[in-house]
């Protein structure tokens, strides 16, 4: 009696065995193929998958109720002492000038006017806007064309496999528009929370825009030309949170 009558996996002898030209290639073909699968499999494992979900929830809860804005516009046509940013919200906020964290850089010959601005929101509807209401002249004609660069709220996400409406006005160019023409964009804010491998998050936003462009009168004439940006917050939260597979299931698969 011997153990190895058990064996199920019985081996020819190799002076029974013969290579053939058929076999050899098979066999590189086999090889490739496995070599093949096994890289896709690493791929796959060391490749970060990025998933999101949506849930009510106001996500950034130590902001203390506020949401950082950027940014950055043109006005060709206006010089930089009239050009001056105004803050309004459902809460009472009314600032009129609004100059912290601002800049302005003269265009033109100091013709035109660069506005540059980083301030904070309160997450309530409201409305900012670049007007000339905190000139101590009013001009007669002020011209309202302009180029946006950037308007982001909140972080700013450096992240290649999201693709979101983070910066959506950028670039908008209202140049050829009506000088004396007021403009309008209706901005729809969605918070957007960001989760790393790490379980680090980042709190961000992005936001759906709708815009219209018109002449205002009231029954004492012409009302001075502005650039509105109306705000609302949506109270759903968009959520992306960086995954790998696990090893197991790499390994499973392998």
């Amino acid at each position: 009696f011997s153990s190895f009558r058990f064996d199920i996996y019985r081996k020819v002898p190799k002076d029974l065995t013969q290579p053939t030209y058929t076999g050899a290639i098979i066999s590189v073909c086999c090889c490739l193929f496995i070599l093949f699968l096994f890289l896709s499999e690493l791929t796959g494992f060391i490749a970060t998958e990025i998933v999101n979900e949506l849930y009510v929830d106001d996500p950034d809860k130590d902001s203390g109720g506020k949401i950082e804005v950027n940014l950055n516009i043109s006005l060709p046509n206006l010089h930089c002492e009239l050009v001056g940013l105004d803050i309004q919200d459902e809460m009472g906020r009314h600032e009129v000038g609004h100059i912290d964290n601002s800049m302005k850089i003269p265009l033109n010959n100091g013709e035109g006017c660069r506005f540059e601005g980083h301030f904070s929101i309160n997450k309530v509807p409201g409305n900012f806007h670049v007007s000339t209401h905190s000139a101590t002249a009013q001009p007669q004609n002020p011209d309202m064309t302009h180029v946006i660069h950037k308007l982001s709220f909140g972080d700013k996400l450096q992240v290649h496999n999201v693709h979101g409406a983070f910066n959506a006005l950028e670039g908008a160019d209202k140049l050829g528009s009506n000088p004396l023409a007021s403009h309008d964009y209706i901005l729809k804010i969605v918070p957007t929370v960001y989760e790393d491998m790490s379980g680090k998050q980042r709190y961000s936003y992005q936001y759906t825009v709708a815009n219209k462009e018109y002449v205002a009168y009231s029954h004492t004439g012409r009302i001075i030309p502005a650039i509105w940006f109306r705000y609302d917050l949506s109270p759903i939260t968009v959520k992306y949170t960086e995954r790998r597979q696990p090893l197991y299931r790499f390994i499973t698969s392998v």
